[in-house]
């Protein structure tokens, strides 16, 4: 394959080198035929100096002939001014003279006139020279510079010739390096896959041997266990479940959630139309406040006051629609029971528009017949007559295809499958053409509209009216745009979307059948709920993959938790100890707290019974107690605090009488302070050596995954200096064959430059002939 691509590309190598050998000599003839025309015009430049120069000699003899013809006149006219005052001394003598002068004097002007002829005729012939030369030489110069421009472009020709000549050169040496290396790749993939075949072969021959045997034994199981195939007869297979597409029944409810939102518009719309033409009609051509209007305007005005019974169904309609398609229904055709409905609505609709549609047109002639109306304005009403009758021609026909939809789930014999993709392409097309029936309706009444609003007789009612029926036109038309445009993005989806049904069947076979389906669908649901158990929950992989990690690299393995709990009971029965230590002392320091306070007691007790006075004395220190009150603060003494190793404690002076209960309280609450500090260092201590322990021994346990890694690598770098070394060994073998194909490129190279180095001598010598050539013509 290589071979025959490199052998393509030297072929076109060649055809192109043939090519260019071809052009070099056209070339080459078109340089020396310009050398050749280059000789002859110089011959011809030399012709024309001769003459030129023989022509500037003429020239100046003339210029000096009249020259001394003119001295010559000037001398004669001299003599002339001095022979007129003797002629008047001597008349007779003056008679004769002056015949003589006169006689010389036309002789003198006679070959005066032929020499001003002659002279007037080389100067005629000289500007004919001199622009016959200016012209030649223009010419030449011309020419001159085409030729260089000629050569030029030959020359650049020929540069990018051997430019590219190069580059198809270096472009076809790397595609045959690269063809080599694909070549040698291809054998080796072509030796795999013969290997892959014939694993291939005999794993075929496997599996048909082991599907052969399954093969029986499923049709002897069938045919012992199986009583019938549902799937075999149409009516059974209809009443099998489908596979549940959530995905579709999701498509399908969003675009009926869209469908619905246009409808509610449509609706919105048509509303708004009629009840703004009933207003219309009350008012134009006769205003009902001022004069009784005519009893067809009043028969139509009553009817269009009903149209909200027949619209607003509709909407009801669509709504029953997009509630019936949830995500646990199979939604086609012939499960869609409630499109029946809405198309029932839709046929109440046609009727009312059937019913209005000849009130609507009379109308239309009464506003025609009456005086206000003008040529103009009653075209506009025979093209609203119109517009009206197409579009209740479009609603009809929709409501045609729609009611050829809702058959299936009600008569099935009524609507074939085969029909339903063109019934729905048909409902597009319909759809459209409501759309463009209500843009010329749009357009026809804006100008009806515009027309009546420059009458003299229209009211600011009539304006207002009619632009509201403008807008409510507008809407429709907006509302039956986006209806078309969102059905026609559809239509594909709702086509695709009618093979959804049984399996290897054509669809439901009747409406009946689709709702015995839908109720075994629900009770397989409700069978599969009862049977679904909630999973207990595990460990996400990639948490459990860092839970391994840490087990095998941390303080979590076995041997460091068993280290740490040995390490921790052994704390755990010293804080005992250290407990029943305290709990001892405070036993200790409990009784000596007693005795002290029993001590302290007799004390006041003995001190209470020597101080008792008479009730003279207990009224005078009782009118004496305001005075005391009045300065508490100066008679309690300062608190004085002293710092010692056991931290901070306050204590009176020792003129006060100590309160014994307080500060016993304070020592005790002091030296537990203590005590609870000085253990939650300990155990902030301990923490940090077992914290510092536990990295040690991880940082050990890396040390040894690093050598482990460490060895692994080195084993890898072994390998792969025997695989480089190996592919050295390859790597000269190929470059010797590369080296021995490019040396016979490069010969082949080097006889092709010898050939492009002559054309360039040959070029490079046209060259200098066309620079000398061009240099002459300048000079000259």
């Amino acid at each position: 394959m290589a071979s025959a691509e490199l052998q393509g590309k030297y072929q076109k190598l060649a055809q192109e080198y043939s090519k260019l050998r071809a052009q070099n000599q056209v070339l080459k003839k078109g340089v020396v035929d310009e050398q050749a025309n280059s000789a002859a015009l110089k011959e011809q430049l030399k012709m024309k100096d001769q003459s030129l120069r023989k022509l500037q000699q003429e020239m100046d003899s003339l210029t000096f002939r009249n020259l001394q013809l003119a001295k010559r006149v000037e001398l004669l006219q001299d003599e002339l001014s001095l022979s007129e005052p003797r002629g008047k001394k001597n008349k007779k003598s003056g008679e004769s003279s002056s015949q003589l002068s006169q006689e010389q004097k036309s002789v003198f002007d006679e070959d005066l006139q032929k020499k001003i002829e002659e002279n007037e005729r080389l100067h005629i012939q000289f500007f004919e020279a001199d622009e016959q030369h200016k012209h030649v030489e223009a010419e030449l110069r011309s020419r001159l510079a085409a030729l260089e421009t000629e050569a030029a472009q030959h020359q650049a020709v020929i540069d990018g010739l051997t430019r590219k000549y190069m580059e198809t050169i270096e472009k076809l040496q790397n595609d045959k390096a690269k063809l080599e290396v694909k070549s040698q790749t291809l054998e080796k993939e072509a030796k795999e896959c013969r290997l892959r075949t014939e694993e291939c072969q005999l794993q075929l021959k496997n599996l048909h041997e082991d599907l052969s045997g399954r093969l029986e034994e499923s049709l002897s199981i069938i045919n012992e266990k199986v009583p019938f195939n549902d799937t075999k007869y149409s009516q059974y297979n209809a009443l099998n479940v489908p596979l549940h597409n959530r995905r579709h029944q999701l498509k399908m409810r969003d675009i009926a959630g869209q469908a619905l939102t246009f409808v509610q518009d449509l609706v919105t719309a048509l509303l708004n139309f009629h009840t703004y033409t009933e207003q219309r009609i009350q008012i134009f051509p006769v205003d009902s406040a001022i004069d009784t209007i005519s009893p067809l305007n009043q028969k139509f005005s009553q009817y269009l006051h009903e149209n909200a019974s027949y619209v607003r169904p509709l909407e009801e309609g669509m709504l029953h629609l997009f509630e019936s398609i949830t995500e646990d229904t199979v939604t086609v055709l012939e499960t869609t029971v409630k499109l029946k409905t809405f198309s029932e609505h839709l046929t109440s609709y046609i009727c009312f528009l059937r019913k209005i549609l000849p009130y609507q047109l009379k109308s239309l002639e009464e506003e025609c017949e009456s005086s206000l109306c003008t040529s103009a304005l009653r075209a506009r009403n025979l093209e609203l007559s119109q517009d009206m009758r197409k579009m209740t021609a479009m609603f009809e026909k929709l409501q045609t295809y729609v009611a050829l939809l809702a058959l299936p789930s009600t008569e099935p014999d009524g609507l074939l499958r085969t029909n339903y993709s063109s019934v729905l392409t048909h409902v597009g097309a319909a759809l459209h053409g409501f759309h463009d029936v209500m843009k010329d309706i749009s357009k026809h009444y804006s100008q009806k509209a515009t027309i009546e609003h420059e009458l003299p007789t229209a009211t600011q009612k009539l304006v207002t009216t009619n632009d509201c029926i403008l807008s409510s036109v507008v809407a429709l038309t907006n509302a039956a745009g986006k209806i078309a445009s969102f059905y026609s993005n559809n239509v594909d989806y709702f086509i695709t979307s009618l093979s959804y049904g049984p399996k290897a069947a054509s669809g439901f076979i009747s409406p009946l059948s689709a709702e015995c389906m839908l109720q075994y669908k629900k009770k397989a649901a409700a069978y599969m709920k009862s049977l679904r158990k909630p999973l207990q929950e595990s460990v996400p992989y990639e948490e459990a993959l860092a839970n391994r990690r840490i087990l095998l690299s941390s303080t979590e393995s076995r041997e460091g938790l068993a280290q740490q709990v040995q390490q921790s009971l052994e704390k755990i029965s010293k804080l005992e100890q250290e407990k029943e230590h305290w709990m001892l002392e405070a036993q200790l320091a409990k009784i000596k707290l007693e005795k002290e306070n029993q001590r302290i007691a007799d004390k006041l007790k003995n001190t209470s019974s020597g101080q008792l006075v008479g009730p003279a004395q207990e009224n005078a220190a009782m009118s004496n107690t305001a005075g005391q009150d009045e300065a508490p603060a100066k008679s309690m003494p300062e608190p004085v605090q002293s710092t010692s190793l056991i931290g901070i404690l306050t204590r009176t002076s020792d003129s006060e009488v100590p309160d014994v209960e307080s500060r016993e309280d304070l020592i005790k609450n002091h030296y537990m302070a203590r005590i609870v500090e000085l253990t939650s260092q300990l155990q902030l201590a301990d923490s940090k050596s077992v914290h510092f322990y536990a990295e040690c021994r991880a940082l050990s346990k890396r040390l040894a995954l690093a050598e482990k890694s460490k060895e692994a690598l080195t084993e890898e770098m072994k390998l792969a200096s025997q695989n480089i070394s190996r592919l050295q060994d390859e790597l000269t073998t190929t470059k010797r064959s590369y080296e021995d194909q490019l040396s016979m490129m490069s010969d082949h190279l080097c006889s092709m430059n010898e050939t492009l180095s002559k054309q360039r001598e040959e070029i490079d010598t046209l060259k200098m002939s066309s620079k000398g050539n061009s240099k002459k013509n300048k000079s000259r």
